[in-house]
């Protein structure tokens, strides 16, 4: 329920702070005092259209906060956790208004869209008034209302069950459907590309291992061809026939030894020294080739297994690339093709069962909403004739209400069934019945808001419920009927209404006179809460206008005593 109204330079409102408790909580004051500006303020926090003409005057900015107390399943707070906002057992809708009109909404103090701010509204607060209706008013709520009040949970919940069985059933077949189509579509291209990736058979993994190898054999390629070169630079002969190393270190040995005499062995002589360093190069040389002839027999070149593994990399990635996908995914992509193909052998049975799968489930959902249907139309018959019992005393006794339960077409069916239900109303003998807003006129339409309220409000999830002058233009016993009324309806539900009927104001529990004064310069409007005495003098001056005599005040005891 609505517990407290904070307002902020609101028109004629500075500053003003409110509380609501549960009940009938009645607001009076004289034309004209600002009771108006208070239901406008309170409209502008559930998301009404903000102008800058609310701004009041010499001020930068309004601003209202509504604060609401909820029970912790109320959908409200299921909703802030469906939009990411933080939700508690307490909702703070507030609105700021500037000068220029553009405004600003936070939800427990979150920015927050104004399109969000109404939907969260919509589950708080309705407001039935002389101009604008919320609520009943709106065709879209008459089948929730209808259901809440007379058709039993377990009949909905198994509707709802069966539609959602059904759109799955259709969601599988139609999705089976166009695989298959897909796939004859498809088949030539489905059976060569499934046998181009069986002839390839990649392998999981089979990428890094070929790009490793390719790596091993070439650099092994690398090393014998440095192998290969260093022994022909050994053993080179150019085209004129030049000796290599090994010949000229002989050549040039034998040359010097021509020079030290056979029998001289001096290692002193620089010619014998000479001779002993060809020797050891010769050696070193010998050695060097030794070696490299080893390690040329030892290289694991192989020029053949290169190639191979390199077309076998290059054929894997070229698959990739033509199918759009890493060669790594290859074996999946085999596997999802060869499944495609295989589908459409298997497909027309599979998609046989799943047709009749789904008008098996069609067929409970039409056999479910058709026993919904027989169930809203009893309920609607019931409803219909406890709102009528509630008009004649609300003098409405010519007045007739319908609850009209029609079927929809197919593609309007969904999780509530198959119907459209409607609320209509004929304020006249033979006129015919039509949408609640566009038949009765204001007075009218409250009234019977009203009546429908007395029957409904056990089953409305909305908490607090707003009258703006739903006793306008009645008095006597009709008015004292209006009160009984609201005072039934906030048995079970808060109730705020906006009066100028003081056998209304005397069924409050709370009681609230809005007035306006002067301040300085300026005038502003306040609301005060009314204390026994205080109540009583109020009622009395809603009785008799300006002077209050002492008949008006035995009339408010009257009243009060009977409210009482």
């Amino acid at each position: 329920m609505l517990t407290a109204l904070s307002i902020r330079d609101v028109v004629l409102i500075d500053r003003l702070d409110l509380t609501f408790g549960p009940g009938l909580t009645v607001l009076t004051g004289e034309t004209g005092a600002g009771k108006s500006i208070l239901l406008d303020s309170l409209g502008l926090a559930l998301g009404a259209r903000a102008e800058s003409g609310l701004v009041r005057a010499g001020c930068a900015q309004a601003s209202v906060a509504a604060v609401f107390s909820l029970p912790a399943a109320h959908p409200a707070l299921a909703l802030l956790i469906e939009q990411g906002l933080e939700a508690e057992d307490e909702i703070v809708l507030r609105r700021v208004v500037m000068k220029d009109g553009r405004s600003r909404a936070f939800v427990n103090d979150q920015p927050a869209g104004v399109a969000l701010l109404r939907r969260i509204a919509a589950l708080l607060v309705e407001v039935q008034g002389q101009h604008e209706q919320m609520g009943l008013a709106d065709p879209a709520s008459h089948g929730g209302l209808l259901d809440l009040f007379g058709v039993p949970a377990p009949l909905r919940e198994t509707v709802a069950e069966a539609w959602r069985a059904g759109r799955e059933a259709e969601k599988t077949l139609t999705a089976a459907r166009i695989a298959i189509e897909t796939a004859r579509r498809d088949e030539e291209w489905l059976r060569h590309a499934v046998d181009e990736l069986a002839t390839l058979t990649p392998r999981l993994g089979e990428e890094d291992e070929l790009v490793a190898e390719r790596q091993r054999l070439q650099q092994n390629e690398r090393q014998a061809e440095a192998i290969a070169a260093a022994i022909a630079e050994l053993t080179p002969r150019d085209r004129r026939g030049s000796a290599g190393p090994a010949a000229v270190l002989r050549s040039a040995s034998r040359l010097l030894q021509r020079l030290i005499p056979a029998h001289q062995q001096d290692q002193t002589n620089p010619a014998q020294a000479a001779l002993s360093a060809l020797e050891r190069a010769e050696e070193a040389l010998a050695e060097a080739d030794m070696l490299l002839g080893r390690l040329a027999a030892e290289a694991d070149a192989d020029p053949r297994m290169l190639e191979q593994t390199e077309e076998r990399l290059f054929a894997l990635r070229a698959a990739g690339r033509k199918h759009s996908v890493p060669v790594g995914e290859l074996p999946a992509l085999l596997d999802t093709l060869a499944e495609r193909l295989a589908g459409l052998e298997s497909g027309e049975v599979a998609l046989a069962e799943m047709e009749l799968a789904a008008r098996e489930t069609r067929a409970r959902f039409v056999a479910a909403a058709s026993a919904l249907t027989a169930a809203r139309q009893a309920a609607a018959v019931r409803l219909r004739d406890a709102a009528m019992a509630e008009l004649p005393p609300l003098r409405l006794d010519k007045a007739r209400f319908f609850v009209e339960v029609t079927e929809v077409e197919e593609p309007a069916w969904g999780p509530t069934g198959t119907d459209q239900v409607r609320f209509l109303i004929a304020t006249n003998p033979g006129q015919d019945p039509g949408p609640l807003a566009k038949i009765a006129s204001g007075g009218e339409l409250s009234r019977l808001m009203l009546a429908v309220k007395v029957v409904l409000s056990m089953g409305s999830v909305v908490p607090t419920l707003v009258f703006d002058e739903v006793d306008s233009g009645i008095g006597g016993a009709t008015a004292a009927a209006v009160g009984d009324r609201l005072a039934r309806v906030a048995e079970t539900v808060q109730v705020l209404v906006v009066t100028h009927s003081p056998q209304v104001a005397a069924r409050g529990i709370a009681h609230l006179r809005v007035s306006k004064a002067a301040k300085g310069t300026r005038t502003a409007t306040t609301v005060e809460p009314l204390s026994v005495e205080a109540r009583r003098e109020e009622i009395a001056r809603m009785l008799a206008g300006e002077t209050i005599t002492a008949a008006a005040r035995a009339a408010a005891d009257d009243l009060l005593g009977v409210a009482g």
